[in-house]
Formats: C-alpha cells, structure tokens, sequence
C-alpha cells in the first residue's frame, strides 16, 4: 500500500480520466504525455505525470478576492489560463461570497468553508456544523464549548499573504439536515461587520450538467491520509487553511449529488463549486479523495431546502429525509401532492396529499442496515501460498535481549482467554515466530493482538515482494486472506509490522527471508485504501535516527484496539483505531527510550463525507498521535513490561504516572518527544 507502482497508476488513471473528458486539455498536453516513454522508470514516470496532473487540475492562490492565475508549473495550461481570464467577473463575485468557519471558545480554530446563498444565510456541510452546532428541544443550538456556547463567525479573507480579516457573525443555526439526507446546513448570519457589509449571495444553477468548466472554491488543509505527499505538497506549495480556486469539471450528475474532479483536501468541505460559464453554483462539495473523485450536493437540492428553511416548513422534528418510493413519489409530489412532515419513531412515516382527490398516501420506511454490506462485483480473491509446518522451525521471531537490555514480548492481560492457541511437534504454543518478528493471534477476530519486531538498520536490505501467504501452524479459518479485502471501497491488507522491517540479515537470504515472512495474513488487518500516512509509515525510520549510532537497533510493536463499537463490515469486525510503540536505546542518553502512538481510521470507513480542519486533533482523523504507553495498555489490555517506565510521557507535572498524558498531533516527525 503506497508504494510508488501504486501510487504511479492511481496518478496514471486520474490524468486518463480527466484527458477522456477534456479533448481541448488533452491536445494541450500531447507534447508531457509524448516524453512519458516506456522505457523511462517509474521515478521520472511519476515526476512527469505529476506535471500532468498539476496542469490539468491546478490549485490558484487568491488574493484580494482575485484570482492569481500563477501556475505551480513552469509549463502552466493555456486553456485554463483563458476559461478563468473569461470567467473572471464572475469569479471576482462568487469568491468574495466564501468564507472560512472560524470558532471561539471550541478546542479548534476553523472547522471547513461556508458561503452566501442568500442575503442573511450561509450554507456549508452537515459534518462540519455538527462540529459546533446540534439539535435542541425546540431547534437548532450551538454547542457548549470551554466557556458557554460556542461563538462561530466568518472570515471572507483569509487569503495568502493577506493580513486583513473581514469576519462576520454566525447569529444561529437555522438547519442542520439529518443524516442519511444530503451533508448541508444552513446558518443566520450578521448582515454587517462594522461598516463592511456582506458580499452578494451565489445563485444557484437550477439544473447542474456535466461540464468541463468548474471550479472549486474553499480553504483547503494539510490532509495527513494521503499517502501523495509529496506530490501534495508541490501542489499546494506548503501552504494550506487559505483560500484557494481549483479547476476542473462535473463528471456525473446523480439524483441529489454531483461528482466532480476540482482538487481539494479537507478544509475544503462546504466549498462552493462553481459554472464558470454562468457563475452560478452548481454543488455544495462534502467529500472527496484525493486523485480519485469529489462529490458535492447538487445546486437544486440546495435550493429545494433553503426555500423549505426560508418557508418555515423545515423543523427539527419534520425533517425532510431522501425520498424511499423512489420516482413515483416524487411524480406524486409533482402532480400536486405537498409532503406535510416526517415522524421518526423509529421508522419514518411519509404523508404525501394526493392532490384534488383527497387521498392520503403512506410510507413506511425502515430504518437503515446496521452495517455495511460488501458491494456487489467487487472481488479481489487472493488464493495464497502455504508452506509446510517444518519450514518456520528455524524462525526464533522476536528477540527481548535485542537492545542489550530486556525488553519481554507484550502479554495480553484484559482478553487472555481469546488468544488463540495452537500445536506444533507436540507443544501448545501462542507465538508465532517469523523471521525478525513475531505475532499473537486474536481467536475470535482472526486477526493478531500485536506484531513485535526487531530491526537492525545498518543491516537492512530492499527486497522485491511476494504474494500474501497462509500460516500452515494455523487453522485457514483463523486467518483472513480475502472476504473484506479488494479494490475500494473494501480495505486493503494493511501490514503491522512493515514488510521492510524484518527484511535485514548479514546476506541477502536472510533479509529475503524477513520480507517474505512480512507478508503472512497472520500480519495484517483490515485498513481503508490511503489509511497509512507518511508520518505513521516513517516513524520506524526516524526513530532510527535516534537510536545508538553504532547499533542503529530499534524494536517495534503494532497492533489494533479490539472494541465492542468495532464495525462488522463484509462479514468481518474492522478495527477502528490501532496502536504503535517503539522501543531504542537513545543516542544520546544511553538509557532504554520508548514511545507510544496511535492513529484512527474511523472517519476514513465513511468516504462520502470529508474530514474537517477544525477536528485535525481528533483521534478520528487518521492522524498519528504520540500518546503514552500507560494509555495504550489500558485502552489494549496489554502489558508492555517495563517500556511504560521508559516513556517521556509517562510521568505528569507532580511526578505521578499519568494515563491522560498530552496527546499530540504530530504535524511533522520533529514533534515527536524522545526524552
């Protein structure tokens, strides 16, 4: 999982796609496309079709409420360059009408992007108001933060290299739609800001087509999940939480969403997507994934319920929800039926008037599945290779002395009796010992409690991957090889101990061996498609950095927190959130050093909608955190011996080990505390 075959095709199919629907942007870019030979490697590969990508789907930086159209490459697009030279009245006025969500008395700044759709309201997301704002008894209320309810307002300049704010109050939330609705929410807001007042409201496009003309409009943010970073980075220039415009074009239009190729990132959840044909809005954005699609809520939709809201037949207890008889009902609604409310008890009852002969019509709705059911084509079997009993009886796995002081394999305490047991030459073993690595396995999920490796980085060696492979010490059916792997939306075979981990040894047999091993099920777990991010993939590395100079020895171990709130999704119970300590003599201390990590995949089981900036320090982000390793065995039900005592978070303020030791986000790899 993103390696750079990976990520090379994934860039490969998005620059293809986007060529297919742009005949004009394709011609211009024959002369990139004809210097990708077959003989060039996968390094320049990716660097020019970057290029590509960077042209066709570029990111402008605005600035006083302008656009600039300076492109991130030298050889920028000519076609872009004139759309948005023809469309730049009507940009000037849209992009004066977004803003950004800015928060006070919350434990976060902003929270996504918000624009006017009208004189006094604001539309953006439903998950980016919920950060701040929830249903009441008789309404719509904001939440209570540090110091009473939480103030929200919002900043129509927050551009780079712009100083100047222009913030306007949000007065109250008018409507907050109900899942499993469209992701919309409308707010009040303050008509002036001193002597300043509000920008013109967007129009909305009474029917949104596909089109190559687009353009996204909104404060794109760092996004820790995308394992592109790199090519991220050049993008954006190292710059994020300013507002930004991204070109591009409406793929497909759906009954109540569009999806659309402008490039965002998190943060730009609630953006306005606009037709610069007619500068008319033709979807609110709320999700996307990177190099991948966008979707947005159609303009209509938009308009059905602000007219709903203005109409004061929008409450919180008749919620309009998506409509479950289909296009009859809605001909129904058409021909003169006027739906009158929603009641949700727990299923939802629909009364439709039946026009001039007075008939009333009900629909019973169930409530929704309690869990997600795979898709229906969406098969990625693997048959995997399986070796012989015999062949792992020279494994001796995991070393405890390997750091030259004692450090146990981990011992699961809290769920002891689920640990899964097995025979080998006639002795009850729990350990499986791999090359480098070894492994304890979770009988009733199949999956392991922990991986534990030793890594020598002066002796490490890259080796070329193999196919996945059974465990023969193990029954099949307590190892998971396909059902909930494959092609997204299914997860992929996440590793929790790197395959180049165990990949050392004094020759190359010996470092083919640990790589080979590396790719046992028994090794893995279920884990969304772009779940790892660089940070979390490159703390082994940096943590070699810090070990003694002259072993350059460090061990690692990884694992799930099994929990009862843990999803069953395609038949398998997927962890939500997983666990990481490192273990290493320091360079400069000399003394035994560990520290613990986490990171979530939560939001990420849920694509259709995006995260937003203000929760970047949520353990919901997919966004490693450094957090003690007391907290870890408490969450894990794990001991970790005597690391707990070598953690730099694990003694407080008076002196006392503390489970609710800082929680830090780490933004980059010089946050992490070794000492």
């Amino acid at each position: 999982m993103g390696t750079l075959q990976d990520k090379l095709e994934r860039l490969r199919r998005h620059n293809a796609e986007i060529r297919s629907a742009d005949p004009a942007l394709a011609e211009e870019g024959l002369d990139v496309l004809e210097s990708l030979a077959p003989a060039v490697s996968d390094e320049e590969a990716l660097a020019m079709e970057s290029i590509v990508m960077r042209r066709e789907r570029p990111v402008l930086a605005i600035k006083e409420n302008v656009a600039s159209l300076v492109f991130a490459d030298p050889v920028d697009s000519q076609i872009w360059r004139e759309r948005l030279e023809r469309a730049k009245p009507k940009l000037e006025r849209a992009i004066k009408a977004v803003g950004r969500i800015e928060l006070k008395g919350s434990w976060i700044d902003w929270v996504g992007t918000g624009w006017l759709v009208h004189e006094s309201i604001l539309v953006t997301n439903r998950h980016v108001a919920n950060e701040f704002a929830a249903q009441g008894g008789g309404g719509f209320t904001f939440k209570m933060g540090n110091d009473g309810p939480i103030g929200a307002g919002v900043d129509f300049l927050q551009e780079i290299d712009n100083p100047n704010t222009l913030v306007f109050k949000l007065v109250r939330p008018l409507y907050i739609e109900p899942s499993p609705g469209p992701d919309l929410a409308f707010f009040q807001i303050e008509m002036t800001a001193g002597d300043k007042k509000l920008a013109k409201p967007i129009k909305l496009a009474k029917r949104p087509a596909v089109t190559q003309n687009v353009a996204a409009i909104g404060y794109p943010a760092y996004d820790s999940r995308i394992p592109e970073t790199d090519l991220m980075e050049r993008i954006y220039g190292k710059v994020y939480n300013k507002k930004r415009l991204a070109p591009g074009g409406v793929t497909k239009v759906e009954a109540e969403r569009l999806l659309h190729n402008c490039t965002t990132l998190g943060g730009n959840s609630g953006s306005v997507v606009i037709d610069l044909d007619s500068g008319e809005a033709v979807g609110l954005h709320n999700s996307g994934s990177f190099l991948t699609t966008n979707y947005a809520v159609r303009s209509d939709v938009v308009a059905n319920r602000l007219a709903m809201v203005r109409a004061g037949r929008v409450r919180p207890e008749t919620s309009p929800r998506p409509d479950p008889a289909g296009p009859a009902a809605a001909a129904q609604a058409q021909a003169g039926g006027n739906v009158l409310g929603s009641l949700t008890i727990p299923l939802t009852i629909t009364v439709t008037t039946a026009g001039a002969t007075g008939t009333v019509d009900l629909t019973v709705r169930p409530p929704a599945p309690a869990q997600l059911l795979p898709a229906d084509g969406l098969v990625d079997e693997i048959e995997g290779e399986e070796g012989r009993v015999e062949d792992y009886r020279d494994r001796t796995g995991y070393r405890p002395d390997f750091l030259g002081v004692d450090v146990p394999l981990p011992k699961v305490e809290g769920a002891a009796g689920e640990i899964l047991e097995f025979e080998v030459d006639g002795k009850t073993e729990t350990e499986l010992r791999y090359q480098h690595y070894s492994v304890v396995m979770n009988e009733p999920r199949r999956m392991c409690f922990f991986s534990a490796v030793n890594i020598n980085g002066n002796l490490s060696k890259k080796s070329k991957r193999v196919g996945w492979k059974w465990d023969p010490r193990i029954p099949k059916s307590q190892q998971i090889m396909n059902e909930c792997y494959g092609g997204p939306p299914r997860f992929s075979r996440g590793h929790m101990t790197r395959r180049e981990d165990p990949a050392w040894g004094d020759d190359d047999a010996a470092a083919m061996r640990g790589n080979q091993d590396s790719m046992h099920v028994t090794n893995t777990t279920p884990q969304m498609q772009a779940f790892n991010s660089p940070i979390w993939l490159a703390l082994e590395d940096y943590a070699l950095e810090h070990a003694r100079e002259d072993k350059m020895n460090i061990s690692v171990f990884t694992g799930p927190y099994f929990t009862d709130a843990d999803p069953t999704m395609y038949g398998v119970r997927i962890p939500l959130s997983f666990w990481k300590i490192i273990a290493f003599i320091h360079d400069e201390t000399g003394q035994l050093t560990a520290t613990g990590y986490e990171m979530n995949q939560e939001q990420s089981l849920v694509p259709e909608e995006e995260f937003v900036f203000g929760a970047f320090t949520s353990p919901q982000l997919g966004l490693a955190t450094q957090v003690s390793i007391r907290s870890i065995e408490a969450k894990s039900g794990i001991s970790f011996g005597n690391l707990a005592e070598a953690d730099p978070l694990a003694i407080g303020e008076e002196g006392i080990e503390s489970l609710a030791a800082p929680r830090t986000p780490i933004l980059g790899l010089d946050q992490i505390r070794f000492a």
